[in-house]
């Protein structure tokens, strides 16, 4: 009865490489992303720089608001102002009294 020979392979070299750089290859770039992607610690120090300033900006917008309120508040027909009634004529319809004095500043020209 003849023998049945089992043949056995040597794994290359090569192949045995394959898994371990496929691995290193997937955490290199998961690791990479994760410093300087959109959202990793570079990014977010981006965002919480942008963050920063958007909050100084509607700091800003809400202080011209609440001035811009004031004065609408001194318009309204149960608390008119004279003076800002008369302030808002003066400025829309270009009038002045007789006696009063005009100072006229050169507009500046834009380049």
């Amino acid at each position: 009865m003849p023998r049945a020979a089992t043949r056995q392979r040597k794994q290359s070299f090569l192949r045995r490489l394959i898994t371990p750089v496929l691995a290193i290859a997937a955490l290199g770039y998961f690791g990479f992303h994760a410093m300087n992607g959109e959202l990793g610690v570079v990014g977010r120090a981006m965002i919480e720089r942008q963050v920063a300033e958007l909050e100084g900006e509607l700091q800003l917008l809400v202080a011209e608001r609440r001035e811009l309120a004031a004065r609408v508040s001194l318009l309204r027909p149960e608390s008119l102002d004279p003076d800002m009634l008369d302030e808002r004529a003066r400025l829309y319809l270009n009038l002045v009294h007789p006696d009063e004095l005009v100072v006229l500043k050169p507009q500046t020209v834009a380049q």
